[in-house]
């Protein structure tokens, strides 16, 4: 079966940086989109940062700029950097795949925290 399995989270003052990775299995990787999403308490989930089987990304405006989503295709692994944390980026972050950068998005990992404090 497929499994998501994120790591990289942590505890990290505000203007620090953290990288997340999501290490997958049970599925034609390279055939995948891949993104991340995160969900904070009390606030509905977003997607964050979505790159495409062919390398086309997507970033939510208010990550633009400081989170960059990659990929090594040899590895099965999609990651997450973040610089710049801001306490607002505090969530838990899940790692999601679909056959399209648009979605939907059919496979869910467990999610790593992430919390950014000021």
């Amino acid at each position: 079966q497929v499994q998501l399995v994120e790591s990289g989270g942590g505890l990290v003052q505000a203007g620090g940086s953290l990288r997340l990775s999501c290490a997958a299995s049970g599925l034609t990787f390279g055939s995948y989109a891949m993104g991340w999403y995160r969900q904070a308490p009390g606030k509905e989930r977003e997607l964050v940062a979505a790159i495409s089987s062919g390398g086309s990304t997507y970033y939510a405006d208010s990550v633009k700029g400081r989170f960059t989503i990659s990929r090594d295709n040899a590895k099965n692994t999609v990651y997450l950097q973040m610089n710049s944390l801001k306490p607002e980026d505090t969530a838990v972050y899940l790692c999601a795949a679909a056959i399209r950068l648009s979605g939907p998005y059919n496979y869910w990992g467990q999610g790593t925290q992430v919390t950014v404090s000021s």
